[in-house]
């Protein structure tokens, strides 16, 4: 693994998905950098735990905790009023929670639940924060993706999955649309000083793959993930992307294990990418 920064004083992160697995290492690692952490949480309870151990285990008290339901776009645009009414400078961006859901769902606002929090929250979030972003340079975003884009597709005319749902079709489908998103926000942002790129965590040990599921069906996921890697080992290279002078001005990039690694070929359509951004400005009324 390259080199990761050891201080990242002064520096101000938000990050989603940050009370356990990959999300809450990312907190605690960014934290013991000197960083002001933001974490984002859905539950009260478990984010108020969370930043507490955060704070005990990095001796940093400049860990805040901003609650929302980020499958519900009001709460992902009341999220980004909250962060700006105690925040001038954003200077890192972790776009980490995510989710995979084994039937289909809808949200309040009636997308496919996958799609609207593994890709929709983070394209919408990173929208409301861009021009914090810009006045904040440099700045960087960073969007958790998988290998497991390798394996989607895009079909612009059933994002929703209303027709055929498969679980690993959509979560398929949601990472690559984070792929294709970060390859257009980083050309987009040509000049601002802030940089996108997006990463494959690896095979993390983690409780993504377990809501709505059965007891046996639990039991049988969490044998699968018993043999991932730590949340620790995961956080990595989120952690390199955030903090790292060695990528300071890369843009644009797919990482795995630190290290810039050519993502499915169909990610760099850029008519794709540009088809899908119209759309999810759509999809997100932004």
């Amino acid at each position: 693994m390259p080199t990761i920064n050891t201080s990242m004083q002064g520096k101000v992160c938000l990050l989603t998905g940050a009370t356990s697995g990959i999300g809450k290492a990312t907190a605690l690692g960014l934290a013991q950098m000197g960083a002001t952490v933001v974490m984002v949480s859905r539950d009260r309870a478990r984010g108020e735990a969370a930043q507490a151990e955060i704070k005990t285990k990095s001796g940093n008290d400049a860990v805040d905790l901003l609650l929302a339901d980020l499958s519900a776009q009001q709460s992902i645009r009341q999220l980004a009023e909250n962060f700006q009414q105690r925040y001038t400078q954003l200077h890192v961006l972790i776009n980490n929670a995510g989710l995979f859901m084994l039937r289909r769902r809808t949200t309040v606002d009636g997308l496919e639940m996958t799609f609207a929090v593994d890709y929709l929250a983070p394209f919408l979030l990173t929208n409301l924060l861009l021009d914090v972003l810009k006045a904040s340079a440099p700045a960087r975003i960073v969007n958790v993706s998988s290998n497991s884009h390798e394996a989607g597709y895009i079909k612009l005319d059933d994002l929703q999955a209303e027709h055929n749902y498969r679980s690993m079709r959509a979560y398929g489908q949601a990472k690559l649309a984070v792929v294709l998103f970060t390859y257009e926000l980083a050309r987009r942002l040509q000049g601002t000083g802030v940089t996108a790129n997006c990463l494959h965590p690896g095979f993390v040990a983690t409780n993504i793959g377990q809501s709505g599921m059965g007891p046996a069906s639990r039991i049988v996921t969490r044998l699968i993930f018993a043999f991932g890697i730590s949340p620790q080992e995961g956080a990595k290279t989120s952690l390199y992307l955030a903090s790292s002078p060695e990528v300071e001005g890369v843009t644009g990039k797919y990482f795995v294990k630190g290290i810039p690694q050519r993502s499915a070929p169909i990610s760099y359509d850029e008519a794709l990418q540009r088809r899908l951004w119209e759309e999810s400005l759509t999809l997100s009324r932004f």
